[in-house]
């Protein structure tokens, strides 16, 4: 195991843990478990200038990306009834763009802060995005 490797695999126990440090509001260890969509938008607001910016900006990409292609996962393969859940326009937007874009839209929709995360993710991409027959 790599050096990297161990110090990764440490951080993410930390995390788990609850163990990393705490800052603000705005980039806390707390936002790291993902209770909710608040959560996960606040990690993935988190300005640049914050203590925890380059955690909660990776975390929030591989979050948003891991459960983008599990879904994708879900359904793939010849089964006809499995439909996708979204559909990205051609071409598709980035990260970056994609994140902005659900971050303006869970702002403007705060009945759903305490709902699952994921939840929330995919009612804003089903929204934004829909898969049409």
């Amino acid at each position: 195991m790599t050096r990297r490797t161990l110090a990764l695999f440490a951080a993410c126990v930390w995390l788990a843990a609850g163990l990393w440090p705490s800052q603000s509001r705005a980039d806390t260890d707390d936002s790291f478990l993902v209770r909710n969509a608040l959560d996960i938008v606040t990690l993935c607001s988190v300005a640049k200038e914050g203590p925890l910016y380059t955690a909660a900006a990776n975390f929030c990409q591989g979050y948003v990306v891991g459960a983008y292609h599990y879904s994708r996962a879900l359904t793939a393969g010849p089964d006809p009834d499995r439909k996708p859940l979204v559909c990205l326009p051609n071409p598709q937007p980035t990260r970056d763009e994609a994140i902005r874009a659900f971050v303006a839209w869970a702002q403007a929709h705060p009945q759903y802060n305490n709902e699952p995360a994921v939840e929330t993710l995919f009612k804003f991409a089903i929204e934004r995005w829909p898969c049409h027959p």
